[in-house]
């Protein structure tokens, strides 16, 4: 099997440790997961690498190749971050291979309080995936954290609620981050099987 691509932007941190639970989620599976950023937007809206210590910027050979995808931005009033908008946009020419089609994709979001736009998020992400013709992996209510959650967790994809610049996931956070991992670890190996 190919990677599962977890790609993420994070200002302060706490999008990234969402893409690393849910790596180790993917990774509890027996699959590889490689978790990538995206590249930096000045203000003008130029695209550049981030600083050296942050981990390796995504590549568009990196997403045709991967067999499933986890998408995390924070959240901006309500919408994705510009550099995960700004990399998206710059997908066009897989969409017009198809190279995304039947693939899984989940998606994850990060917001300093409780009614910051998570919904609204991580709905704008999915948009461009069914674009891409991807099969979207929400994260069932059978996992019993989204019932009892006090903090991030939703049935369109796992959250954080960061309150005032607060990285760490809580308890149940964690849990759903893992449980999403390895449900679209699960998707990746079923839907590998379906003829092209």
């Amino acid at each position: 099997m190919k990677p599962i691509l977890v790609l993420y932007y994070s200002k302060h941190g706490s999008t990234k440790k969402i893409a690393d639970a849910i790596a180790q989620g993917v990774a509890a599976k027996g699959l590889e997961a490689i978790v990538r950023t995206v590249a930096e937007l000045d203000d003008s809206g130029t695209s550049f690498a981030p600083a050296e210590n942050a981990p390796s910027v995504v590549t568009h050979d990196e997403l045709k190749n991967c067999s499933g995808l986890a998408l995390g931005s924070p959240t901006r009033f309500g919408n994705m971050a510009a550099p995960m908008k700004h990399f998206l946009d710059s997908t066009s020419s897989l969409w017009l291979k198809g190279a995304l089609i039947n693939k899984p994709a989940c998606v994850f979001t990060s917001t300093s309080s409780m009614h910051g736009g998570q919904e609204s998020t991580l709905l704008s992400m999915m948009l461009p995936l069914l674009h891409h013709g991807m099969v979207l992996c929400g994260l069932p209510y059978s996992e019993p954290e989204l019932h009892t959650t006090t903090t991030g967790g939703t049935p369109y994809g796992v959250t954080h609620v960061s309150h005032n610049q607060q990285t760490d996931l809580s308890n149940d956070e964690r849990v759903l981050c893992i449980a999403q991992g390895k449900r679209l670890a699960t998707m990746a190996e079923a839907l590998s099987s379906l003829p092209d």
